[in-house]
């Protein structure tokens, strides 16, 4: 199933699940009373937004090697974590917005993984029914930021920041290789594989849950492939997860 989170001429905000002849509205939302209606709206008649309104999301650094190495650092013993926070999501087609501080701002195009459940030192086995879907994501950053203040708060934590979407796909195994790419202004930019993951999502949601109590809604990245590089306002962002379908962005100043 793919679920989406939709504004519509029928319903306002609601979530739903994509169908041939279009969203299918659902009452309620996939982490509680989740159940379809009789209501199927066309493409032309809903705008999609942000999959998920997570209370947190826990970023995970140098989880792939050519981008650690990218980077000028080492594969790490332990997964590297940040975070980010709500209100740097935004969804399809919303602008991505470059702030006046920033001077160099980079895409990361990433595996998101949307947590289903109350999720607390669940150990690796047993991650599976945590977790509801993927989605793709892009883990904007201002990299000048980031190596002037030496911690990845502000660099990572502007509104518009974590674009995600444009569905969250409930049947995919990263195990097989998911492909994760990356192009701007229609050039590829980055192409890697979620085979090449350090930490595999199991390792990552376990060991995240051993530090904090992940909610329903949350979202996890999984980090980047290398590829990273500038975005600038008049450029087109797209992310692309094998499965999930293409996430574009715009790119403006703030």
């Amino acid at each position: 199933m793919k679920i989406v989170r939709v504004d519509t001429d029928v319903d306002d905000i609601t979530y739903g699940a994509v169908e041939p002849e279009g969203i299918r509205i659902y009452r309620g939302t996939p982490f509680v009373a989740w159940e379809p209606t009789e209501t199927v709206v066309d493409w032309e008649h809903a705008r999609l937004l942000s999959p998920v309104i997570p209370t947190k999301i826990v970023a995970v650094g140098k989880n792939y090697a050519e981008h650690a190495a990218e980077m000028g650092g080492d594969v790490p013993d332990s997964p590297v974590l940040f975070m980010k926070p709500p209100t740097s999501v935004i969804g399809p087609l919303q602008p991505i917005r470059i702030p006046d501080q920033a001077a160099v701002v980079h895409h990361e195009a990433e595996l998101a993984v949307v947590i289903g459940n109350v999720t607390r030192n669940v150990a690796i086995e047993d991650v599976g029914p945590h977790i509801l879907g993927y989605t793709a994501a892009n883990d904007v950053t201002a990299r000048d930021l980031q190596r002037a203040d030496g911690q990845w708060t502000r660099a990572k934590g502007f509104d518009s920041f974590c674009p995600l979407g444009p569905a969250i796909d409930t049947d995919l195994d990263p195990l097989e290789g998911l492909s994760v790419i990356a192009r701007v202004n229609g050039e590829t930019r980055q192409s890697g594989s979620t085979a090449d993951l350090v930490f595999g999502v199991g390792e990552l949601v376990s060991f995240i849950s051993s530090i904090m109590t992940l909610l329903p809604g949350d979202v996890v990245l999984t980090g980047t492939p290398s590829g990273v590089g500038p975005i600038v306002p008049g450029d087109r962002v797209e992310v692309e997860i094998e499965g999930v379908g293409v996430l574009v962005n715009p790119v403006i100043s703030a």
